[in-house]
């Protein structure tokens, strides 16, 4: 099985990059190559021209992961001024603490927080360095709404300073809203890239749900714009290129009832986009090329 299978993405300075997919997809294992936590089976990683190695040594990336945990006995403002000590330029702990929202938890044990205040302080551990580029893989999953709001307040602030943010989430609410750009990760290959917008349009912009009265499913697939049909009881949704040219042939046909127009929702894009494991559904920024090797990935620069 390949966990990551050709993926070559190129991160420009300054921007804020979702990495979407479902669970096995395969971004967890991308941020570990990422981050040189795992080596490649073929091709090259690279992060500022360097191996992976070297830029999270010089303190040029900083990381949040899912499964660290926390170092018992140490409070949490002894835990942040140890990692930022090992870093040649980090950033002052006072300003890490706050960022991450947790400059009145510093005198605190770590190991006696709640599950979301480990998850900010692992925020403020991957700020210690001042980073240029912070990788975040599931950053709210421990928080709850009030915090993962917060979080994001924060994460802007970070990133109007000019740094680069790159982020896996299962939230599509969250990619859409604080993301420039998404990477639809499924089955270890890069099957979209683009924003928001882009990955809705790619996967059909909009929505025609009419009631199939006695009609054949397939009937409806030959109307112009349509890109899918699905059948849901006795209605049929229609995702459309263009809505207005699908509902117009409706009406010749005399086939509404009940008519319902909806744009696409990034939901609706993201399943159509996974659906069935399709590659290249929509290949903006990121390219994807056939590699005749095991678990693998090609180019990451940043």
């Amino acid at each position: 099985m390949r966990a990551v299978d050709g993926v070559d993405l190129d991160i420009p300075p300054g921007q804020t990059v979702a990495l979407l997919g479902r669970n096995g997809a395969g971004k967890s294992t991308a941020i570990g190559l990422l981050l040189g936590l795992y080596e490649p089976d073929a091709g090259t990683v690279e992060l500022f021209g360097a191996a992976p190695e070297r830029s999270v040594r010089a303190g040029r990336v900083g990381a949040m992961l899912q499964d660290a945990r926390p170092v018992p006995r140490v409070t949490v403002g002894e835990l942040v001024t140890f990692l930022a000590s090992r870093y040649p330029a980090p950033m002052p702990v006072a300003r890490a603490l706050e960022l991450a929202g947790i400059a009145d938890l510093a005198g605190r044990r770590v190991d006696r927080l709640s599950g979301g205040q480990v998850q900010r302080v692992r925020f403020a551990l991957a700020l210690a360095g001042d980073p240029a580029l912070l990788v975040l893989d599931e950053p709210t999953a421990a928080l709850d709404v009030e915090a993962r709001h917060a979080f994001w307040e924060s994460m802007r602030t970070y990133a109007r300073r000019g740094h680069t943010v790159l982020f896996s989430t299962h939230y599509l609410e969250e990619a859409d809203a604080h993301a420039d750009r998404i990477v639809v990760i499924d089955r270890g290959r890069i099957v979209a890239d683009g924003t928001g917008e882009e990955l809705r349009r790619a996967a059909g912009g909009n929505l025609v749900c009419v009631d199939l009265a006695g009609r054949e499913p397939e009937s409806f697939g030959l109307l112009p714009g349509v890109r899918s049909v699905e059948v849901h009881g006795d209605r049929v949704r229609l995702r459309t290129d263009d809505s207005d040219a699908t509902v117009m042939a409706l009406a010749e046909l005399g086939a509404i009832r009940n008519l319902e127009v909806t744009p696409a929702s990034l939901d609706d894009a993201f399943l159509a986009l996974t659906a069935g494991g399709g590659a290249g559904a929509l290949k903006g920024r990121g390219e994807l090329r056939e590699q005749p090797t095991a678990t693998r990935t090609r180019r990451t620069t940043v």
